[in-house]
């Protein structure tokens, strides 16, 4: 059995969600053009939370879309098994949109370049900023957050599990340890 080591508890998730709702209305909260895109899966369901915490706070219903990246993965070829494709929803135009694109965890920055081309085939945005809920280091591309819940250091044969209630029946984000 693997170590494990819990870097968010499930208040912690709560608390650091609110947390970057708060940033978003700070710096985007006028902008009538918000939207947010989560990358599936795990980013989806983030961003469903925060866009339910956004509605709420700024008084108005906040766009959702669901993005897909598998086909625009630059390892697709040399992967072990197929990957699991799911599937891509964007209900409303991203032409000029101000897009926070959601995801779990930022590591080497190519979930985020596959997205950056997957949302860019759908139009194109004014600004497209980053939402993590972890930032474990490690780029190989120069990509970086705009609103990061928490950084965590690590070693590259580490692991860092998101688990959301959506999928895994709790919140909670650990970090698995060789």
């Amino acid at each position: 059995m693997q170590k494990q080591k819990v870097i968010l508890s499930e208040k912690d998730v709560a608390r650091t969600l609110d947390r970057l709702a708060s940033e978003i209305t700070e710096r985007r909260g006028d902008d009538e053009k918000l939207a947010i895109i989560g990358i599936q899966r795990r980013g989806a369901d983030l961003a469903q939370r925060i866009k339910g915490i956004l509605d709420e706070r700024l008084g108005r219903k906040i766009p959702l879309g669901k993005l897909d990246i598998n086909l625009y993965r630059d390892d697709w070829t040399n992967l072990t098994r197929q990957p699991s494709i799911n599937c891509t929803e964007i209900p409303f135009d991203i032409e000029l949109a101000s897009i926070i694109l959601v995801d779990d965890v930022l590591f080497s920055g190519r979930t985020v370049r596959a997205a950056l081309e997957a949302v860019l085939d759908f139009g194109r945005p004014r600004r497209v900023e980053l939402l993590v809920l972890v930032d474990r280091g490690h780029r190989e591309l120069p990509i970086r957050a705009d609103y990061v819940g928490k950084e965590v250091t690590t070693f590259e044969d580490q692991h860092v599990d998101v688990l959301v209630r959506e999928r895994d029946a709790e919140d909670k984000v650990v970090l698995i340890l060789p």
